[in-house]
């Protein structure tokens, strides 16, 4: 049986009778092999029941590198779990309190726009319009349904004007000359009468 199948037994013994989840009152959330403890506090007990079950019963490895114990009554805690970045940052308006943060991690934006990057380099230019814009708009999509959670806005930003500068760069190398817009179209109009429309601002707050 491969290892990562014996983690959802782990999820079950973490939440079951003899786990840490009801009397410490704390949630467990996985995602593939990786996971989030959360709890009020994080106790020696807590730990034990981890490395025990995980490296003990079930001969997993813990990676200690990444794990890590954030506390979020510190100044600036901040994490990052599966691609999102969480942090409490500071009111936008200004007011006193913090509210929690929730965005796709820099590292997995930068990632993303090397695959725009990759889908519309020079080795790409013997592609017809419709091949790239299509390929792009299937990535996009899937970053919107994979990034939709919290607060994306910034990463919706900046993974569109990669799509949009890499497209028109793939327009201008197809034509072999610089390739201008048409005076008074608004560029998102342009792209968008082109097959390649803006990845929405959808959120999901927490």
């Amino acid at each position: 049986m491969p290892l990562l199948a014996n983690l959802p037994w782990f999820d079950a013994l973490f939440h079951g009778p003899q786990g840490p989840a009801r009397p410490h009152g704390a949630t467990l959330v996985r995602y593939a092999d990786g996971f989030v403890v959360l709890v009020k506090r994080m106790t020696p007990e807590i730990r034990e029941f981890i490395a025990s079950r995980l490296e003990g019963k079930f001969g997993l490895e813990i990676n200690r590198e990444k794990t890590q114990v954030v506390n979020l009554k510190e100044e600036e805690p901040a994490w990052t779990f599966q691609a999102t970045h969480s942090a409490f940052d500071r009111d936008l308006h200004g007011r006193r309190y913090k509210y929690l943060n929730v965005m796709p991690s820099r590292k997995a934006v930068l990632r993303e726009q090397q695959a725009l990057h990759a889908m519309t380099g020079r080795d790409q230019n013997w592609k017809p319009l419709p091949k790239p814009i299509g390929e792009l708009n299937r990535q996009t999509a899937r970053l919107g349904t994979y990034f939709c959670f919290g607060y994306p806005a910034q990463a919706y930003w900046r993974i569109n004007w990669c799509a949009r500068q890499r497209l028109f760069r793939h327009l201008e190398r197809r034509r072999q000359r610089p390739y201008r817009i048409s005076k008074g179209e608004p560029m998102a109009r342009f792209f968008a009468r082109l097959g390649l429309p803006r990845l929405g601002v959808a959120t999901a707050h927490v």
